[in-house]
């Protein structure tokens, strides 16, 4: 069940707010664990025993691991709990990629299982693993009470896509949250937000995309354009759900960590992804990189550990060689930066250390967005000339009217211009009071936009269900 949809919008949201807030607090975790249960099974059924049976497992390793802590066997449970969880991943999401190289180097024949990837299962999987290593490491108390162990995992919110919410982030919210109508107001604003940044932007911006691969006779210039357009696309799609999961939270009582701060804004690589899925890169540093060493290494192994953990960030996105090479394509840009332009880019411009970042943002998103290497090698080639193609046409022409002022919009609002520019209005009486007056209607006026583009069934894909 997508937020942006009418189903969610206006029976199964209201039906669990109206729930949740009516029954006593005891009961709250449980109205949201079966909301959340039934939410997903509506829309995986085949696989919400999967869900289950992982639940189940990172429950009893979190028992486990508390109960022999401080034997010398403490870490048997914790290493089991990473191969089972791990082990449930590999096989569901990477198997058949595996299958099809294996037969490809070695000229076998086995067959794939044409295995359907289960709904967020990086997402919750990814959360279970934070538990059972948080809880080794004494960092988090175990959570004797399955109910709400399964609610932290299987929260809708950010069940199915994120962001990836700690266990630690979460521990005190879920037996004592507060509520208020101040939360419930950011959240409902926060929650509007992300839709349309979803459904306004994002899908706008996906017209692009789709309307350039259906294109027979494809330009330069509109290489370009569909490149720009998917990496705002996929900024405004993931950011946008990221902030609905944050809302929704609020309303809920629990208080996520941000995933996205305004990432275009970059003045180099290591920055962006300082400010770029956050949750993820904080993930992989915590639990991959620092005990590997981390930058405390030598030179070598600081390289090796860098490749190693974007090796595994690309595959983490998909089962597909583009997302490995996106990755490693952004390790070494790391390593280039931390020891050859480090300093350069200190002492250039901000303009032109901004159009760095950009450049090669974009470049990484069509690598991120190839159907294959072909593909990708066929796209790079022609964003830079070396297509027997014409800079320019009719068509480029009547699409880039069409869509220009989308495209200036989502330029302008992937920066935190707007959001400063209201900050500082509201430091101002007469400003803010018409804002403080303006803002629930503008509110009204976007969640009737939104539903009107649902209702009309508009072009309306969401690209982070497939990792």
């Amino acid at each position: 069940m997508l937020f942006s949809s009418i189903s969610f919008l206006y029976y199964f949201l209201p039906i669990v707010l109206g729930l949740y807030y009516i029954v006593p607090k005891q009961f709250k975790n449980l109205i949201l664990l079966i909301s959340s249960l039934f939410f997903y099974f509506y829309g995986e059924p085949k696989y919400f025993i999967l869900m289950l049976i992982s639940i189940t497992s990172g429950y009893f390793h979190g028992l486990w691991i508390d109960k022999i802590r401080n034997s010398k066997y403490a870490k048997i449970p914790m290493i089991s709990s990473i191969i089972v969880s791990v082990g449930i991943l590999v096989y569901f999401k990477y198997l058949d990629f595996l299958i099809v190289n294996i037969n490809s180097f070695f000229s076998l024949s086995i067959s794939p299982l044409y295995l359907v990837l289960p709904i967020g299962i990086s997402f919750y999987t990814f959360q279970i693993l934070s538990y059972t290593i948080d809880v080794y490491k004494d960092e988090a108390k175990v959570q004797k009470n399955i109910l709400d162990f399964a609610t932290y995992v299987s929260l809708f919110p950010q069940l199915i896509a994120g962001p990836i919410v700690r266990y630690t982030t979460v521990e005190q919210e879920l037996s004592h949250r507060t509520h208020s109508l101040e939360k419930t107001a950011y959240g409902i604003h926060r929650f509007i937000i992300g839709l349309s940044k979803k459904i306004i932007l994002a899908n706008t911006l996906g017209e692009v995309v789709k309307i350039f691969g259906d294109l027979a006779e494809k330009t330069v210039v509109f290489y370009w354009m569909s490149a720009i357009s998917f990496a705002l696309q996929i900024y405004f799609d993931f950011s946008g759900y990221s902030d609905m999961a944050i809302g929704l939270g609020k309303i809920l009582g629990f208080n996520f960590l941000e995933n996205f701060n305004y990432p275009f804004i970059s003045k180099s690589i290591t920055e962006f992804w300082k400010r770029w899925h956050i949750s993820l890169g904080t993930w992989f540093r915590d639990y991959v990189y620092i005990p590997m060493g981390g930058n405390r290494v030598s030179k070598l192994r600081w390289v090796w550990n860098i490749l190693l953990v974007w090796f595994l960030t690309g595959l983490w996105h998909g089962a597909e060689w583009n997302f490995i090479i996106w990755g490693l394509y952004f390790a070494l840009l790391l390593v280039l930066e931390k020891y050859f332009i480090k300093d350069i880019l200190k002492r250039l411009p901000s303009l032109i250390s901004h159009l760095y970042v950009l450049f090669f943002i974009i470049i990484s998103f069509v690598i991120f967005n190839g159907n294959g290497i072909v593909d990708v090698k066929v796209n790079l080639m022609g964003m830079f000339g070396f297509l027997d193609i014409p800079l320019w046409n009719f068509e480029t022409r009547y699409y880039l009217k069409s869509y220009g002022l989308v495209l200036a919009v989502g330029c302008i609002t992937s920066t935190p211009i707007a959001s400063s520019l209201v900050s500082k209005l509201k430091t101002y009486k007469y400003p803010r009071l018409i804002m403080d007056i303006l803002h629930p209607m503008i509110i009204v006026f976007l969640l009737l936009i939104i539903t009107g583009y649902l209702i009309d069934g508009s072009f309306n894909p969401f690209l982070y269900f497939r990792f």
